[in-house]
Parts: structure tokens; sequence; C-alpha cells
């Protein structure tokens, strides 16, 4: 399966965890909401492009994103 993930400028708290919530869809066009609390690029050379760019963060598209709590349980 692959998923395309888009960052969102939403946060919420996962465990005692801050998470940014990511949007995107699988390969088969199902919609999906990632919660993501740590992604780092593992090669040296792009770690600053890599840097650069995940501050570039979108509104949810979603309006379900909106309304996820700030502290959830999983």
């Amino acid at each position: 399966m692959k998923v395309t993930l888009e960052s969102t400028t939403k946060i919420v708290q996962v465990n005692g965890v801050y998470a940014r919530i990511w949007e995107g869809e699988t390969d088969t066009g199902i919609p999906v909401h990632a919660f993501v609390t740590r992604i780092a690029a593992p090669e040296k050379e792009n770690q600053e492009q890599f840097k650069r760019e995940l501050v570039e963060c979108c509104e949810p598209r979603d309006e379900r994103i909106k309304s996820y709590p700030m502290r959830m349980v999983l």
C-alpha cells in the first residue's frame, strides 16, 4: 500500500505527545488522516531541504480534522 500525505496546521495531543495531523489518501483513493509525532530525512545531504519543506503546512481540507479534540486517547 502507498499513502500520499500533506501536512496540515492542526496539532493534537495523543497519549501525552503532540502530533501534527497529516491528511491524504491511499493509492486506491481511500481518504486517511495520519497523526505524526516525529519525522526525519535519514540522508544527511537531504536534511536541510527537508527542514525547509517541513514548515510548509496547509489548512485542513477535510472538515473532520478540525473536530479532533486537543487530547485524544487511542
